[in-house]
């Protein structure tokens, strides 16, 4: 019986099995399913948000039907919270079992594999198809929160480079600036750059599902494991469909975790016959641009000063009554940093 767990006591139990099984038991979960045989826990896993995790059978239980119980019962709760895919994080000793339950594999290295349900990555490459251009083409995967002269001289510098450059756009919302925002001021500051074509990562770039760490804790130790996933994934799936040899970077020399995750581009991109392209950062008369110091510039309403870090375009959006809600969500978060 597969049973949604929601008791102290029942989650403790499958704390302690978790813990057994050698996982780190993460309390950010969405619902954790219990399945009993006699009373007794003998498999449990969760959700959190399209990502299954913590997926632990007991010793005596392994190679039977359990997992597959488990994985079937945490699928359809996924579906029916409106997931169309989930994906999962397992040992690479252990994702043909999750291959047999009708998961793809979306990379894997030595220490970790990540698997989906269902036709997302399919699904989602093509829908882009109608972008896919010949040539020698670059990419370049850009958060813009918000888009600054920075990222236009990135875009612009490695667009000089390549006969098409790919501007991907995180899609995942954990920023100060929402997607639709952000890549609408891409999308204006870029619009002059003719072989600049725009759109976004969906989940497979930087995201809760392929590098939770970018978003979470710079000093997760998982961090190392979900980069080079995050790059396993770009360059043996999405580069190759749209026929990208060239990865664009700037330099990031006060950012510890994105300074780590470029160096493991520079690592592995070469064995997929992608090279890694840094541009040095661009500079303004205060010094070097960031969307960090863009975001204080607005928290303290200097939009003087905005002008040396921003192009006209998201300048404009920052003046308007539609950012009003970001400018005094982000005053406040300087008067709270004060």
């Amino acid at each position: 019986m597969i049973a949604e767990l929601t008791l102290n006591s029942e989650r403790g139990k499958a704390r302690a099995l978790i813990e057994e099984s050698g996982l780190v038991f993460e309390d950010d979960a969405d619902v954790t399913l219990g399945l009993y045989e006699d009373e007794k826990l003998i498999a449990t896993g969760s959700r959190a948000g399209d990502i299954l995790k913590m997926l632990a059978v007991a010793p005596n239980h392994q190679g039977g039907p359990a997992l597959g119980e488990l994985v079937t019962g945490l699928v359809m709760n996924g579906r029916q919270a409106g997931h169309e895919s989930l994906f999962v994080y397992t040992r690479p000793e252990h994702a043909m079992s999750f291959r047999a339950l009708n998961f793809s594999l979306l990379a894997s290295q030595e220490q970790a594999a990540l698997l989906e349900y269902g036709k997302g990555l399919a699904g989602w490459l093509e829908s882009q198809r109608n972008l896919v251009r010949p040539g020698v083409n670059g990419a370049v995967v850009v958060n813009c929160n918000p888009f600054t002269k920075g990222h236009r001289y990135l875009i612009e510098n490695a667009a000089r480079q390549v006969d098409h450059l790919y501007v991907f756009v995180v899609r995942e919302d954990r920023s100060a600036f929402p997607f639709a925002v952000r890549y609408r001021l891409v999308e204006q500051g870029a619009r002059d750059i003719a072989n600049a074509i725009l759109l976004d990562t969906s989940r497979y770039i930087v995201s809760a599902a392929t590098f939770p760490t970018y978003f979470l804790k710079k000093d997760d130790p998982a961090a190392r494991i979900q980069m080079e996933l995050d790059v396993i994934l770009f360059a043996a799936k999405i580069a190759p469909f749209f026929g990208i040899t060239r990865r664009f970077v700037g330099t990031e020399p006060n950012d510890p975790l994105s300074d780590a995750y470029k160096e493991t581009m520079r690592r592995l991109l070469p064995d997929y016959g992608i090279g890694l392209v840094v541009i040095e950062r661009a500079r303004g008369a205060a010094g070097v641009i960031s969307a960090s110091k863009v975001r204080e510039l607005v928290g303290r309403g200097d939009f003087a000063a905005l002008a040396d870090h921003v192009p006209a375009t998201t300048l404009a959006w920052l003046e308007s009554d539609a950012a009003r809600p970001i400018r005094e969500r982000l005053a406040r978060r300087n008067e709270m940093s004060a």
